[in-house]
C-alpha cells in the first residue's frame, strides 16, 4: 500500500462510507486498517461548538449548516492496483462484527461490476517470498520460475496477496510451515493463507470466517488449486463455536481488536511447540497487542513490518 505509486492520484478510487455520528470513531479506526496512509473524515456533529471554540463567532457558512449532523462521512482512497471491493468487504465484515449499523458504502461513481473488470488490469501474477507465485485466474501469460503457483479469483473476499499484511503473513508462513503440519486459519477471507500452507507442504488446513461470502470464495479457490475437502475445509462461524482439535500452525490475519479477543482462546487449539502467527495489526496498536500476548502466555519469536503493518510469530511460553 502506501502512496509510492507513480500513478497520478486522479486514478485512485474513492470509497465513501456514511455512518451514524456515534459510530464515527470506531468506523474511522476500521477504515484506517484498510489504508493506514490516511483517510479523510467529515463529521459535523459538533459543528457549532467547534466553530465557537475556534473563532468565537456565531457566523457559520450556510452550506455547512445544511450538512447532516447525525451522520459522518469517511472518505477512503484506494490505490489503483488494489481491489476496492476487497476493502469494502473488509470494512463491511468488521462493521457487522462490532455492531455498527445503518451505514452506507459507495465506490466512486462506478458500478461495482465495472470496478471488478477495471481493477483486473492492474492485478498481475506476483512472486511472494522464495517459493510462491500468486496468479489471478484471468492472467494466462505468466512464468512460474520454478515457484509453486497459487491460483486465485479474489472476488469480493479479503485476501488477494497485494495487501501488505497478506504478503507479510505469506512470507512468515513460508518460514514456519513444515511438511505435514496442520493449520487453522482464523478469518480466512479468500482462503489464500490456508491454500498457501498446503502448497508449502502442510497436510491439512481449516479456515473459519464470519462472512459466508468469504467461505464460498475460499472453497472455490481451494478447488481451483486442486485441493478437496480431505485436505482443506472452510466453515462459517466464530473460533470457539465451530472449531475443535489442535493445530501445529494457527494464523489470524484480522485486526488488532479481534486478535486481542481471540488471544485468550487460541492457546487451547495450539499443539505443544506450535506456532501462532498474527497479522492485520497496524503499528499504533502494537503495545496493546503485545500486552495481550503476554497476558495470555505467548512469547514473540519474530516481528515483521511492512508499510506500517505488523505480523508476529509466537509460541506458548
Amino acid at each position: 500500500m502506501g502512496m509510492t505509486n507513480a500513478v497520478s492520484e486522479d486514478k485512485w478510487t474513492e470509497i465513501k462510507i456514511t455512518v451514524n455520528s456515534g459510530d464515527i470513531e470506531d468506523a474511522g479506526n476500521i477504515a484506517n486498517m484498510v489504508v493506514p496512509y490516511g483517510i479523510y473524515i467529515e463529521d459535523y456533529s459538533a459543528l457549532e461548538e467547534e466553530v465557537l471554540e475556534i473563532a468565537y463567532i456565531d457566523l457559520i457558512e450556510e452550506n455547512l449548516l445544511k450538512k447532516n449532523r447525525d451522520k459522518g462521512i469517511i472518505h477512503v482512497y484506494i490505490n489503483p492496483d488494489e481491489n476496492p471491493l476487497e476493502a469494502v468487504s473488509f470494512i463491511k465484515e468488521r462493521f457487522d462484527d462490532i455492531g455498527i449499523n445503518g451505514y452506507e458504502i459507495e465506490i466512486a461513481d462506478c458500478l461495482t461490476e465495472d470496478w471488478q473488470n477495471n481493477w483486473k488490469k492492474y492485478y498481475h501474477a506476483m512472486p511472494i517470498g522464495k517459493k510462491l507465485l500468486i496468479r489471478p485466474l484471468w492472467e494466462n501469460e505468466f512464468d512460474a520460475q520454478g515457484r509453486r503457483v497459487l491460483h486465485i479469483e479474489p472476488g469480493l473476499a479479503f485476501g488477494t496477496g497485494s495487501h501488505p499484511t497478506t504478503k507479510l503473513c505469506l512470507e512468515t508462513l513460508e518460514d514456519y510451515v513444515s511438511e505435514g503440519a496442520s493449520v487453522l486459519d482464523i478469518g480466512c477471507g479468500s482462503g489464500i493463507l490456508s491454500i498457501a500452507c498446503l502448497l508449502l507442504g502442510a497436510k491439512s488446513a481449516l479456515g473459519v470466517d464470519i462472512d459466508s461470502l468469504a467461505v464460498k470464495t475460499a472453497k472455490k479457490n481451494a478447488e481451483e488449486n486442486g485441493f478437496d475437502e480431505s485436505k482443506i475445509r472452510f466453515i462459517k462461524g466464530n473460533l470457539s463455536d465451530n472449531v475443535s482439535g489442535k493445530f501445529n500452525i494457527i494464523v489470524a490475519n484480522i485486526v488488532a481488536d479481534i486478535i486481542i479477543r481471540f488471544n485468550s482462546e487460541v492457546g487451547a487449539f495450539l499443539e505443544d511447540g506450535g506456532i501462532y502467527i498474527t497479522g492485520g495489526i497496524i503499528e499504533n496498536r502494537e503495545s496493546d497487542v503485545l500486552a495481550s500476548f503476554d497476558k495470555n502466555g505467548f512469547e514473540v519469536i519474530e516481528r515483521r513490518e511492512n508499510n506500517g503493518w505488523l505480523v508476529f510469530a509466537l509460541r506458548k511460553k
